[in-house]
């Protein structure tokens, strides 16, 4: 027994139960803040207490999705994860799960941790959780006025991946050279994922792509084949580094569009046929991560297999939505590389769209908003029914929508979000969807407008 564990675990928990009796928020963050100021050591005690230890997954784009469908192959294996699903992936984010899982003595309801981790955070909780395995997923520009730029997460990556020991599995793609470079010189174990059908591939660098150098000579890379943003097959004409061989990859891959993707997964097991309900490239990335870190935990291709082919992906990360005799579309847009592949997706069959674009520049969504100008919009000209905008910079998104040759008299400004919801579900057909594109703080205010109005449930009970 361990008093002051206990101690911290009643206070988080009583913070746990009133954020909720006074409809405060979900208890997703601030319950384990509580209980870190009463025991700074709480989260590296109740992951000790975890017999399979933890995993921890980050990066830009993919993380929520990607450790979700972990979460659910942990599941179809026998495994009771305890996991911040709910997305609050702050160092308290994560106390405030094993808070929740926890009896006052300080025993686990769970045998291992499942923890999103927000990009900046990673080097304390690597340091704190001591995981296992370490998944990494991308990494792209995102929230400049948060993060700088790339190379400075990048550098805190590595720092904090410096500290596992040769126990750990570090899970990275292989197609980002950002990321597939952090592999060099760990004492870890490291086990690289990627696409390696090129059919759903581009032949060249978009012009946002955040990677174009070599990390070794700065020489500009060479790209026999990019399947978005700067993931692709690589190498350097001067130095000869190159792109690793994935141990897990992709090795046939066909898109439906928005109605999601088949795909064959080669493992050091064996191939793995999967069909997955998640539309898009970069969610067949996310596929592909999920099994590279069943892989290196050992779960049984059975279960991966059951768990990808039932999954649906979290909240506003492609949820769809019945609305009457409609359907919306939800999907999170936070940076550019995203916002395009999202675009992409959304676009892919040829037909008119139904859009509806919230931009928001609150401190979560990121204040510098100057990254539109990096999304390739052109992509919507000729191709969308009318585009919505609102938001706390809804001005902004009709500006871009000009410039990119978007039909202005199809561009709609209302500010007022219920408004706008409103009159983008009149405008959509009965029968068709109405394509829900917001930033993060966007979305969680369209996912209550919708909650209230009966369609969705409360974020944290997804």
């Amino acid at each position: 027994m361990d008093p002051r564990l206990s101690a911290s675990l009643l206070a988080g928990k009583t913070a746990l139960l009133l954020s909720r009796r006074l409809g405060i928020g979900g208890g997703t963050t601030f319950p384990g803040t509580v209980a870190r100021r009463v025991d700074p050591s709480a989260t590296a005690k109740l992951v000790g207490r975890l017999s399979r230890g933890a995993t921890v997954v980050t990066g830009t784009n993919g993380k929520t999705t990607t450790s979700r469908l972990l979460s659910r192959i942990m599941q179809a294996a026998d495994l009771h994860p305890v996991h911040n699903r709910a997305g609050a992936n702050l160092i308290g984010g994560v106390t405030s799960a094993l808070v929740a899982a926890s009896g006052l003595s300080g025993q686990v309801r769970a045998d291992i941790g499942l923890f999103e981790v927000d990009e900046a955070v990673l080097p304390s909780v690597l340091l704190e959780a001591r995981p296992r395995v370490v998944l990494i997923t991308n990494l792209f520009r995102d929230q400049l006025d948060r993060y700088g730029e790339v190379d400075y997460l990048a550098r805190i990556w590595r720092q904090g991946l410096a500290q596992l020991d040769e126990q750990a599995t570090v899970v990275l793609n292989a197609d980002d050279p950002l990321v597939a470079n952090l592999g060099e010189g760990l004492r870890s174990r490291i086990v690289y994922y990627g696409l390696q059908d090129e059919r759903e591939g581009l032949p060249s660098l978009p012009h946002a792509a955040d990677s174009k150098s070599c990390l070794h000579c700065g020489t500009r890379l060479d790209y026999s084949i990019v399947y978005y943003g700067h993931l692709g097959k690589y190498r350097c004409p001067n130095c000869g580094a190159a792109r690793p061989v994935p141990e897990v990859g992709a090795v046939a891959v066909k898109t439906q569009g928005t109605a999601g993707s088949e795909l064959v997964v080669a493992t050091p097991r064996g191939e793995l046929a999967l069909h997955s309900t998640m539309p898009g490239v970069y969610n067949l990335y996310n596929t592909v991560a999920a099994v590279a870190a069943a892989e290196a935990l050992g779960l049984d291709h059975a279960a991966i297999k059951q768990a990808v082919e039932t999954f649906s992906a979290a909240f506003g990360r492609i949820e769809r939505i019945p609305v009457g005799d409609k359907q919306l579309f939800l999907a999170l847009v936070k940076n550019p590389v995203g916002f395009g592949e999202v675009l992409r997706t959304v676009l892919s069959d040829g037909h008119s769209k139904n859009l509806f674009i919230i931009i928001n520049d609150k401190f979560a969504d990121g204040t510098d908003i100057s990254w539109l100008w990096d999304v390739d919009f052109e992509l919507v000209a000729g191709r969308a029914s009318f585009v919505m905008t609102s938001g706390l910079r809804g001005e902004d998104m009709a500006l871009r929508l000009k410039y990119a040759g978007v039909d202005v008299d199809s561009v709609l400004l209302e500010k007022n979000l219920g408004a706008a919801l409103e009159k983008a579900l009149a405008l959509t057909p009965a029968g068709e969807t109405l394509y829900v594109l917001p930033t993060y703080t966007a979305l969680l205010e369209v996912r209550d407008l919708l909650r209230r109005l009966g369609h969705v449930g409360r974020f944290w009970e997804d």
